[in-house]
């Protein structure tokens, strides 16, 4: 990660104050993302996401200090997906545009739905990759090339080492709820998939706490 990332720290779950005139219309997130906000009834954004979405529109490195409940899922997957969009790049097989990493298979579900109801009227392709499932669905996805992975880090361990992926083409790294990572025991894993990335990225971690060894992942 970039030295001169940026840090966010908004720990509390309260909406942004009324009256300070933030809208994600404001933000400068893309209309399709502004009508699928609208669809789900987002009106103000929180405070991780009014901090967050315009310096990562920016493409700067963030390093976010969140609890759960924040809405720092929308934080990093609404400029990913304005992003993204915006750069339109061709995915070549097995290639990677964006890889989300989460410590268990709930939350990446969950941040595979958000992109799903983001992203619903974008052309991004989207696959969750976790284990205790099988991997053939995930194969096929990961075969053909695809914008964002979702991904534990075990089975995409797994799959990177049976050269179902690469990550060569990454331009976009989350690592979510980070601390999670370290305690779960998955530190060796990030380490390794974080090495296998191109060096010129974009970077976003985010975490309830911030000891050095997560802050030096990405």
């Amino acid at each position: 990660m970039n030295t001169s990332a940026e840090t966010v720290d908004t720990p509390d779950n309260t909406p942004a104050a009324e009256g300070e005139g933030t809208t994600f219309t404001a933000l400068g997130l893309a209309e399709p993302l502004l009508r699928a906000l609208d669809a789900a009834q987002y009106v103000t954004p929180t405070p991780i996401q009014a901090q967050a979405i315009p310096v990562l529109l920016k493409g700067r490195d963030v390093l976010g200090i969140a609890q759960t409940g924040t809405g720092k899922t929308a934080a990093f997957t609404l400029p990913l997906l304005h992003r993204l969009s915006a750069e339109r790049a061709h995915v070549a097989p097995k290639a990677v545009r964006a890889l989300i990493l989460a410590p268990t298979r709930e939350l990446a579900v969950q941040i595979g739905d958000a992109i799903k109801v983001y992203g619903r009227q974008l052309k991004l392709r989207h696959t969750v990759i976790l284990g205790g499932v099988s991997q053939h669905g995930q194969v096929r996805a990961l075969a053909r090339g695809i914008d964002i992975v979702v991904a534990t880090p075990g089975r995409l361990m797994d799959l990177l080492n049976q050269r179902h992926l690469r990550l060569d083409k990454v331009s976009h790294l989350v690592l979510d709820e980070a601390d999670r990572m370290l305690d779960m025991g998955f530190i060796r894993d990030v380490r390794k998939i974080v090495a296998a990335l191109p060096a010129r990225r974009q970077s976003l971690l985010f975490s309830a706490t911030m000891p050095p060894e997560v802050a030096k992942l990405a």
